[in-house]
């Protein structure tokens, strides 16, 4: 049985009102209009990208919750909020997806960095370092990263980098 796709989106560009602890941190402007253009990304490339409708995870974070609410506005599919997708570890991350990947399910998680771009990273590392022009360095808000899963190690090897995107109004 082939292995779930893994696609990692960032949240969108989030605000720094005085008094909001991070979690509550809300979008910005420019963050909803970047959420709107990661939702017309998705909604045109999901045909290549995944195999039936993926499993959308969600941190509770507000900055992540809003990213998704104006995603799904323009590709419309279901999510889960997941609480342990806020401020997250490589291991974290891992241990959200698993299952699902090695099940053959596609999984879309909405979440941030620096545990994003880490597992991004690290699950590319070793294909990277053949192909120099493959090699992810940094995801910005509203960045999109597509993962093609080879194994179930979990490890430098796992997976190739099929899309990067940051889409941007």
């Amino acid at each position: 049985m082939p292995f779930g796709t893994l696609v990692l989106l960032r949240h969108a560009k989030s605000s720094y009102p005085d008094g909001v602890i991070d979690h509550d941190r809300p979008l910005n402007h420019r963050g909803r209009r970047d959420a709107a253009q990661a939702g017309v990304w998705l909604q045109d490339h999901a045909g290549e990208i995944f195999s039936a409708t993926p499993d959308v995870l969600v941190s509770t974070a507000t900055r992540a919750q809003q990213t998704w609410d104006i995603v799904s506005d323009i590709y419309k599919v279901a999510h889960v909020d997941d609480e342990r997708l806020y401020d997250s570890a490589v291991s974290t991350l891992i241990e959200v997806v698993r299952a699902k990947i090695e099940q053959g399910i596609d999984v879309l998680v909405v979440s941030h960095n620096p545990g994003l771009e880490q597992l991004a990273i690290y699950l590319t590392l070793g294909h990277a370092a053949k192909k120099p022009e493959t090699a992810l360095s940094h995801m910005p808000t509203s960045s999109i990263v597509v993962l093609r899963m080879n194994d179930t190690q979990w490890s430098d090897t796992s997976a190739d980098l099929s899309h990067f995107v940051i889409p941007r109004s």
